[in-house]
């Protein structure tokens, strides 16, 4: 069984859904996330793109932004609701349930941030331009593009090593879990693709989880 399916049979499994991430990141996810969440201010308009349990939005509201998160997963959602209801932040975020071919109903140029984690890696290769394309229209001039994501190593050797190291971890994580991504090639280049200009990526020491931080231009050429 491939690891795009093994990924789409998290649906089952919503309850499990943050423990598996974190043994197939290698237990990085959490300080991935906190240093996305910095670049976001208090009042901001933000949209969390497939927000599966609500870890960024949920973020992103206790600092005071005005959070809308996403997913097509509806058990994942009420765990979301939960969370944000634990915390006392349900009037500052708000959980749908839509998919990425549902943003071309979102107001352009309305949203401050745009961020995902670990969405990207179970879209196909459509519907990661199209939701690239969309977040460009619908965040402000200015505005920012926050990812994180597993991503295909660009040398060989570390593509080899990867999957080595990765292959007895994820058959871990999905007996345990019944969770597991797989990773997206060339993501700065899609970004920049669609119009983003790149401020910040970061990088493991194998190159196989990126934090991607990118801007809208204000005008033409800035």
């Amino acid at each position: 069984m491939s690891m795009y399916v093994l990924m789409r049979i998290l649906e089952s499994a919503p309850g499990r859904y943050d423990k598996g991430l974190r043994v197939l990141t290698f237990g990085r996810l959490e300080s991935a996330y906190d240093r996305l969440v910095s670049h976001v201010e208090q009042g901001q308009r933000v949209l969390d793109l497939g927000c599966g349990t609500g870890a960024l939005a949920l973020r992103s509201a206790a600092r005071g932004a005005r959070v809308k998160g996403i997913d097509v997963n509806s058990q994942m959602l009420e765990i979301a609701r939960q969370k944000a209801e634990d915390a006392g932040l349900v009037d500052t975020v708000d959980f749908c349930e839509m998919g990425v071919a549902e943003l071309d109903n979102e107001e352009a140029d309305f949203y401050d941030v745009v961020m995902s984690g670990l969405c990207f890696s179970e879209l196909t290769a459509d519907e990661l331009t199209y939701a690239l394309e969309q977040a460009m229209r619908i965040v402000k001039p200015g505005g920012l593009l926050l990812l994180a994501d597993e991503v295909v190593p660009g040398s060989f050797g570390k593509r080899l090593l990867k999957g080595l190291i990765r292959l007895p971890l994820a058959i871990v994580a999905y007996v345990w879990t019944q969770t597991t991504t797989h990773a997206v090639s060339d993501l700065p280049q899609k970004v920049e693709g669609v119009g983003f200009v790149l401020k910040s990526i970061r990088l493991t020491n194998l190159g196989s989880f990126m934090e991607l931080v990118a801007r809208k231009p204000v005008e033409d050429g800035e």
